[in-house]
């Protein structure tokens, strides 16, 4: 047995007859949460067949984080909702759901088909595939660091109030996955080894899809990176540094990038800032003078929101590539050109991309300069965090 069952012989006995709750906005409450993982039970079968979960869970909730990700800066911007607080066995529910083909209306597509652990949880492809072969409108953004982006929204255009809004949406979008929540509900009560893993996470085998909604939110807030070797730069010079720090464990090129990242040089933690390097809300990058897609001004209708984006964590940068919403900048090369002297003036600018004179800045680095950026940023990197096997497929075969 690869998982630890809870209430193992009650889901069998209750398969045929728990009743699934419709209720979209129920409350997450003490009773809502599993007891501590007894003696495996006869479900032991039913998972082994499907999944290779461990016997003991993944720890997802006492994660031992560096000093620099408990500063308050980073604290003080964590999204988590107190009626959804990660639990091991939810955020194990969740990461089944999100590799699970039967959330999709053909069997073809998964929440991991989009967001795939070796590109950082994004989609290597510009335009993501959906469940009858047609493309997204957006580039799929990856997942690092989810949980301390501050407003608390989500999608690019941050159409959605709350992670736990979010993740149903492309269940149900007719390009993504095709599903109505009523649909997706009845077809996975009647998978064996849901009742056991909604019983696991929430004490009860009842299939709902608040419940879907709540364990896929944990699984994603649960994705936080913080190993690379610029974290371990960070821990080499105790914990703090500033913009003469000279990192023991960088090359020359990159610690000369991190000080054009963190000073006026290019000001680059202005917009992606804390060691999470996340921005707090959505702004206009002047990737356009006449954006195609208004982002954030299509949701509000409000003018002055035309053209502004959600900033994603730059956590694994690398491996996250095409770039932007639209996937239009194929390289760190062509994103590092574009601040440097592509921004353009459009009325609803960021002020921090403006110089004097309000003109679009000119950070005018050279060739050099902007090979030591791309070289910093390559030193966010988290290999732990793309091998690690608690992110990874659990559905055996797959």
């Amino acid at each position: 047995m690869k998982m630890t069952i809870i209430h193992g012989v009650s889901a069998l006995l209750l398969l045929s007859l728990f009743i699934i709750s419709c209720a979209s906005d129920e409350d997450f409450t003490d009773n809502d949460t599993p007891s501590n993982p007894t003696t495996p039970g006869e479900g032991d079968d039913i998972i082994d067949n499907v999944l290779d979960l461990p016997d003991t869970p993944f720890n997802y909730v006492n994660i031992n984080l560096p000093n620099h990700y408990n500063a308050p800066p980073i604290n003080n911007s964590d999204n988590t909702p107190g009626n959804n607080p990660i639990t091991d066995l939810g955020a194990t529910l969740g990461r089944v759901l999100f590799y699970d083909v039967n959330l999709s209306a053909n069997n073809t597509i998964s929440c991991s088909s989009c967001h795939v652990q070796q590109a950082g949880f994004s989609d290597p492809d510009r335009f993501s595939t959906g469940f009858e072969g047609g493309l997204t409108g957006r580039n799929s953004m990856g997942l690092a660091n989810a949980k301390y982006y501050q407003n608390g929204r989500f999608f690019w255009d941050e159409r959605s109030a709350t992670l736990e809004e979010q993740v149903l949406q492309p269940i149900q979008d007719h390009i993504e996955m095709g599903m109505e929540l009523d649909d997706l509900v009845a077809k996975l009560q009647v998978l064996d080894y849901y009742p056991i893993l909604f019983d696991n996470a929430f004490g009860t085998p009842d299939v709902t899809s608040d419940r879907i909604s709540r364990a896929l939110a944990q699984f994603i807030r649960s994705m936080v990176s913080f190993d690379s070797k610029f974290d371990a730069g960070v821990a080499a010079v105790g914990g703090n540094f500033n913009d003469n720090t000279q990192f023991p464990n960088f090359t020359a090129e990159e610690n000369q990038g991190f000080q054009i990242y963190f000073t006026n040089r290019g000001n680059c933690d202005a917009c992606h800032g804390t060691a999470a390097t996340i921005s707090p809300e959505a702004r206009n990058n002047g990737l356009f003078l006449d954006y195609p897609d208004n982002g954030l001004g299509n949701v509000t209708g409000n003018p002055n929101d035309n053209g502004k984006f959600k900033s994603p964590s730059l956590r694994n940068i690398e491996l996250t590539a095409p770039y932007m919403h639209d996937g239009s900048l194929a390289s760190l090369e062509d994103v590092v050109a574009h601040y440097n002297n592509g921004v353009q003036n459009h009325p609803n600018l960021d002020n921090r991309l403006r110089g004097n004179g309000g003109q679009p800045r000119r950070l005018n680095l050279s060739q050099q300069e902007q090979a030591a950026l791309v070289a910093f940023l390559r030193t966010l990197t988290d290999n732990s965090f793309i091998t690690d096997e608690k992110f990874s497929n659990p559905f055996i075969g797959d």
